[in-house]
């Protein structure tokens, strides 16, 4: 029988994944390793700690399901997004990896947007500069570590670096690519105006693939440390946010979905990019070679909620669900670490707005949850108000457990939300179709065969008016205390 490995490269762990010609998950396995801080602002990873956990997980994920290496018919990624790592002409790194949260090249990001004017880089590559993605990094390294810097044969994200590992070429695909500010995304290609405009050599950037496509075969060195048979296919895959996508069956225009876990964004399946000139959002290729993913991002989520429960403990959802929509007239701005959609502010803050010496834990946690959703609220409109057509929402992500949560989902959202039955978590399964598909195992439709929905949850009338009324609200509490952001240290 033959089976797709897919590999999950995460932030704290590889998680390998086997699955059947069916898409019928049959076992996996998660190898850890740690993220390095060594200043604030700063997030490094061991390129090596990132193979040897993919040598681990392959390796027991075999001996665990019994299966022989020939079984095989492609392994494949899905990435975190939006890391550099500087390899030589032989695929040395030359320094750990400067991972997606690392925030260090605010000035090379403000410097790329006066070099090549906001609207520009936003309208080239569907997202505006900003010291998350992959240019901004290069320039870093540029001006802070010039010896690296020339000594630098390709600049790769963490699962083009494992491609490397396994194949001995150098590639990316179209997603991990969209995430660099330096992609056209209308083009498919790198864009030659902003490496020129910034004097970067195209030739430090690896090939960009669809990411359906087989950019290598696993060579005798790595058939040895992984396991895998010499000459199996490997697919190329895409970045976590696109594979996620997949893996919750947003594989056709006007499919979308919204994950909730330490931070959120609603994105979904569009023929092509969305730009809002307000630039509130932004686009990602999608995992498909002929789709984009116009989406939204807000920075804590799950993680406000989690910053609640850590400092005044859990409150079971009974409690919290007696509390009538509005919270007793008490906001919360989930701005704990910055925002990104709908405000790009990154000096916005988090705050409860009405607090009273009346209100209680329940108030405050069904706060928490409200004022999350009400950001969600802004990116979906944000995303509609350029022409997007949203009448339901998948649902993935830890918050997709909590019925109170996705109940309130759906009337703030004012529409149905569908719960998936999903055979494993979304990223891993949105690779495998990648290499399903770029094998001839799989086609498109198996996605959303594979994640069925198991439950919509429909507003209801009374609470969506209500919460209709309290957006503005929302909104204006935000522009009040926007201002008074700045002047805090």
């Amino acid at each position: 029988m033959p089976f797709i490995l897919a590999h999950d490269l995460g932030t704290t762990g590889n998680k390998a994944a086997l699955f059947d010609g069916e898409g019928n998950l049959v076992a996996s396995h998660l190898e850890s390793y740690p993220v390095a801080y060594p200043q604030a602002g700063w997030a490094e990873q061991d390129p090596s700690d990132w193979w040897r956990a993919i040598c681990l997980s392959t390796r027991v994920l075999l001996v665990e399901a019994h299966i022989q290496p020939k079984e095989i018919s492609a392994v494949t990624f899905s990435g975190q997004m939006m890391g550099i790592v500087p390899v030589d002409s032989t695929g040395v790194p030359l320094r750990s990896a400067i991972i997606w949260a690392d925030q260090r090249a605010v000035a090379e990001a403000n410097w790329l947007s006066d070099r090549c004017g906001p609207g520009n880089i936003y309208q080239r590559s569907g997202h505006r500069a900003s010291p998350a993605y992959l240019a901004a990094k290069i320039l870093w390294v540029k001006n802070h570590q010039p010896d690296i810097y020339r000594q630098t044969g390709k600049f790769l994200c963490a699962k083009d670096y494992a491609i490397f590992k396994l194949t001995g070429h150098f590639a990316t695909d179209y997603s991990d690519a969209s995430g660099s500010n330096l992609f056209d995304l209308t083009q498919r290609a790198w864009s030659m105006d902003l490496l020129d405009a910034i004097g970067l050599d195209i030739i430090t950037l690896p090939d960009v693939h669809a990411s359906t496509d087989v950019v290598g075969e696993v060579t005798n060195k790595a058939s040895e440390e992984t396991g895998l048979a010499i000459g199996t296919p490997v697919v190329i895959g895409g970045g976590d946010g696109a594979c996620a996508a997949v893996g919750a069956g947003v594989v056709a225009p006007g499919d979308a979905y919204c994950y909730i876990g330490s931070s959120s964004w609603i994105s979904f399946a569009s023929d092509a990019p969305v730009f809002d000139p307000q630039m509130r959002t932004f686009t990602f290729h999608h995992l498909h070679p002929r789709l984009f993913a116009p989406m939204g991002t807000m920075q804590a989520a799950g993680g406000a909620r989690d910053w609640l429960l850590l400092h005044m403990g859990e409150i079971p959802d009974e409690e919290v669900s007696q509390i009538a929509p509005g919270s007793n007239g008490l906001i919360f701005l989930p701005y704990l670490i910055g925002e990104r959609s709908p405000w790009w502010n990154p000096q916005a803050r988090g705050a409860f707005v009405g607090l009273t010496m009346s209100h209680s834990r329940a108030d405050m946690t069904r706060a928490v949850l409200e004022g999350v959703t009400f950001n969600l609220r802004l990116i979906l409109d944000a995303l509609e108000s350029q022409g997007a057509n949203i009448p339901a929402i998948r649902l993935i992500g830890g918050g997709a457990q909590s019925p109170l949560w996705r109940q309130m989902l759906a009337d703030v959202f004012a529409r149905p939300v569908y719960i998936l039955d999903l055979i494993t978590e979304a990223t891993s399964w949105g690779a495998a179709v990648a290499g399903g598909v770029g094998v001839g195992l799989y086609d498109w439709n198996i996605a959303k065969e594979q994640a069925r929905v198991k439950l919509a949850v429909e507003p209801d009338a009374a609470k969506a008016a209500r919460y209709a009324e309290l957006l503005p609200l929302f909104v204006d509490t935000y522009r009040a205390l926007e201002p008074i952001y700045a002047r805090l240290p």
